[in-house]
């Protein structure tokens, strides 16, 4: 199973662009900061994360303000230049 759960902010975020196939498509980066438990001890997790949203989904984040915390459903996948990963938004959740 390839599902990925994140919350996080966006930090930067490119034009709205189309697919050849006329989908709208959108290149962002993420930022997650959290404190997490791994082996019974608290760790402090950051991290800079590429993604891309195509379709609906495109169109919401091209909205969104930058800097504003939410929950990112998506799976990951190879960039175009096959180093690395990147997320692809799949959906949108607000952080309660």
């Amino acid at each position: 199973m390839n599902q990925v759960l994140l919350s996080a902010r966006i930090i930067e975020r490119k034009a709205l662009r189309y697919t050849p196939a006329g989908l709208p498509a959108l290149d962002l980066v993420l930022e997650h900061e959290s404190e997490l438990q791994e082996n019974q001890r608290n760790r402090k997790v950051q991290l800079e994360m590429k993604a891309v949203a195509v379709g609906d989904i495109a169109q919401a984040l091209s909205r969104l303000p930058i800097g504003e915390a939410h929950g990112f459903t998506g799976f990951l996948g190879s960039p175009r230049n096959g180093r690395g990963v990147l997320l692809h938004i799949t959906a949108l959740q607000d952080i309660v």
